[in-house]
């Protein structure tokens, strides 16, 4: 991929795509980290004398025009104090009112678009709707690898319309996840969660190819459980991927990785605050209760497994962490991340990201991606659209 450090920006009206897409409560944005990850970038094309024009969608708006609570007016105003100077907000995505904003900005001043999201066309990757937001610029800049696994207008087709270069943010996920699967400082571990084996297939398939030890959690295990035998009461498991997990199993002993699963699990009668929780081996799990953590033995089992290795790649929680009762395993492995001070440690985004976040560890960690889908997608090593898009650059 280009970087912007290829071109000069001077005097360019530069369209930025990023990923602006946070947290927001009663107009106000709750959590800004999305929002400082782009600066960088952003500050580099102020610097640098750019005429920024950002472009960004904020949740899953009805595509059919404006609305109030996903507009992008809290966000310009977070990075209006964040870089010390006005961002010019336009209510709208393209056209004439928009054109007249870009042409009038000056070297250094910086404008943000209205919710790419309100126009349908965006993620029909619609080559017209590209041609709109090219027209407002004359250089095209992505920063917005949380999205870079979309086929999307303002990610896709743009780039075939105006010459187009990868931000910081962007070239810095894409060169560490490359990097760590394929030249990782060994022993190399992965820990994979969330709910369900057919989200993670891929993952899992090529973890096992790469990495020494690979300890699975979540809700995830127990299709993995039941792959081994073991009956597993209530608790999530997908029937049609069992034989899979299986194979999966067997290709890590062929391949003399070690698979550890959970030898302790918590169990409850339902997923709510107030459940009947206990804590169960994992061939004792009652035929009426499920599994929601992993149990306090596994999270010792892990620790010791975590603290042996150089190189950890972390991507999905090992239980219900949003819950008090279900916490503890996801912040146990998330300590032991911490603890190992020698090792690499890389957080793929998504649920393991807002973990270490909610249990103030962020700081601990080597490396914690911006993107959940788009990391996971290029840790599968599936490309991603939006990287492919640039790298077809001549």
């Amino acid at each position: 991929m280009k970087s912007i450090r290829d071109v000069d920006v001077k005097g360019k009206r530069v369209i930025m795509r990023v990923d602006f897409n946070v947290p927001i409560s009663e107009g106000t944005v709750t959590e800004d980290k999305r929002i400082r990850g782009a600066l960088p970038t952003i500050q580099y094309l102020i610097d640098n004398g750019a005429r920024i024009i950002l472009a960004s969608h904020l949740g899953r708006p009805k595509g059919k025009g404006f609305e109030a609570e996903y507009s992008m007016v809290p966000a310009a105003r977070v990075l209006s104090r964040l870089i010390g100077q006005d961002v010019k907000i336009v209510p709208v995505v393209t056209g004439e009112r928009a054109e007249k904003v870009a042409d009038q900005l000056k070297d250094g001043e910086v404008m943000m678009l209205e919710n790419l999201r309100f126009d349908p066309r965006e993620k029909k990757n619609d080559p017209q709707f590209a041609a709109e937001l090219a027209k407002l610029a004359d250089i095209y800049v992505d920063d917005a690898f949380g999205c870079a696994h979309r086929a999307h207008a303002s990610i896709e087709a743009i780039t075939k319309l105006l010459p187009s270069y990868a931000g910081f943010l962007l070239q810095n996920e894409v060169d560490t996840l490359t990097h760590v699967v394929e030249e990782p400082t060994r022993p190399f571990m992965a820990i994979l969660g969330g709910s369900k084996v057919s989200d993670k297939i891929a993952l899992v398939d090529r973890m096992i190819e790469h990495v020494n030890v690979l300890l699975i959690g979540g809700g995830m295990c127990f299709t993995f459980l039941k792959a081994k035998g073991y009956e597993t009461g209530t608790s999530l498991v997908e029937e049609e991927w069992v034989e899979r997990a299986a194979e999966m199993i067997q290709k890590a002993k062929s391949r003399g990785v070690e698979l550890i699963l959970p030898v302790d699990v918590v169990v409850a009668d339902m997923l709510r605050e107030d459940a009947k929780t206990d804590v169960c081996a994992v061939e004792e799990i009652p035929d009426d209760m499920m599994g929601l953590d992993i149990g306090p033995a596994t999270c010792e089992l892990f620790r010791r497994e975590i603290m042996k290795c150089k190189t950890i790649i972390w991507n999905g929680p090992m239980g219900v962490f949003e819950m008090k009762p279900f916490e503890n395993g996801t912040k146990k492995v998330a300590e032991a991340l911490a603890e190992n001070s020698e090792a690499t440690t890389i957080i793929g985004g998504g649920d393991s990201a807002a973990a270490v976040s909610k249990f103030n560890l962020n700081d601990k960690m080597t490396f914690i991606s911006t993107g959940g889908g788009a990391s996971m997608q290029l840790l599968e090593g599936t490309p991603l659209p939006g990287v492919v898009a640039l790298d077809a650059q001549d």
